[in-house]
């Protein structure tokens, strides 16, 4: 899987912005509605907070899957986009959206931050909670990519090392709790006195090798080549050197729907306001996921794989007139497209 050649236009059925699982669900149902797809993301690769933020995260509330890894949930989801052999654009950021004039071949045209323009008969955003960004620990930026980084990355990488990791809310407990088992020493520094996190949570953390160093800050990081220890300041003024091989800062994430609060939808909260079948009010444009919001929803993620289906298959009814919402049976589809 390659992203497009980011000078190109691209012309298509239907343009799914945002990679994550919604958008990759939503694509492989277009691909069993037998539209064309354009599946983009400003992100360098698929899989949206899951990938960004929990990818060695367990996760239990998927139907059918007891436990699953944010990584390997997504490679599953991937797998199963590619049925609609969708044109990745990736790393590019939708900007604007223009409703073409009658006669034209598609009736919406998306513009990237790079200038490449998307022509679609429909658009779906699943842009989750729109882009986001880590909150910085400036004190670390020294060290970034060589010691300190914002997620947890392959568990193997913390093997038999100290590692710090800054945060009192719930990704710094899973996180912390994942690496216990595995590291040399772990030490979680957070600016309170009390953890943020889920009480049961922080409960089972106390329980393993982790030390807690509350009401206190990172001031500095140290090392020539690579991270090799940490200074944290205590509201009491006192200060601790620690050795860490590793710092992971969890201090959560600034998210905005950036340049899609601008298209015309109707927000609340921050959300794009949807009715039953997941249209927004703009003619064409759909939403799901965790960038919608609509009377009674829930937002997890079991209930954006079927927003995606419903969005999905009420557009394709739309393009089509004739068709029906209801796409059929997964299991007679495949068995026909197999032969």
């Amino acid at each position: 899987m390659t992203g497009q050649d980011r000078e190109a236009d691209l012309d298509t059925d239907v343009l799914i912005i945002g990679a994550g699982p919604s958008g990759l669900f939503a694509s492989y149902y277009a691909g069993m509605r037998e539209l064309s797809v354009v599946l983009m993301d400003s992100q360098p690769a698929p899989g949206g907070q899951l990938m960004a933020l929990y990818p060695g995260k367990p996760i239990y509330d998927v139907a059918g899957l007891p436990e699953v890894t944010g990584a390997e949930l997504t490679g599953a989801l991937v797998k199963q986009a590619e049925f609609a052999n969708p044109a990745w654009v990736l790393g590019e950021q939708a900007t604007t959206l223009t409703h073409n004039s009658p006669g034209s071949s598609r009736r919406l045209t998306v513009t990237t931050d790079r200038g490449r323009r998307v022509h679609a008969d429909g658009v779906v955003v699943a842009a989750g909670i729109g882009s986001f960004q880590p909150r910085r620990l400036p004190a670390a930026e020294a060290h970034l990519g060589r010691g300190v980084s914002y997620t947890l990355s392959d568990l193997e990488d913390y093997h038999d090392r100290h590692v710090v990791v800054v945060g009192g809310g719930d990704s710094a407990v899973d996180w912390s709790l994942m690496l216990a088992p595995v590291t040399r020493s772990l030490t979680v520094v957070h600016r309170r006195r009390t953890m943020l996190a889920h009480a049961r949570a922080v409960s089972t953390l106390r329980e393993t090798n982790a030390r807690f160093v509350l009401d206190a800050e990172v001031v500095a990081t140290h090392g020539a080549s690579r991270l090799e220890g940490v200074t944290v300041r205590r509201r009491d003024g006192g200060e601790e050197h620690l050795p860490a091989d590793a710092l992971i800062a969890a201090l959560g994430h600034t998210a905005n729907l950036g340049p899609l609060a601008g298209w015309g939808f109707q927000l609340e909260a921050r959300q794009i306001v949807v009715d039953e079948r997941m249209a927004t009010g703009l003619p064409g444009v759909f939403a799901v996921g965790d960038v919608t919001t609509h009377p009674g929803k829930v937002r997890i993620m079991a209930v954006g794989f079927g927003e995606a289906a419903t969005a999905i298959n009420n557009l394709a009814a739309g393009l089509r007139p004739g068709e029906a919402v209801f796409p059929g049976h997964s299991t007679e589809l495949m068995t026909t497209a197999a032969t």
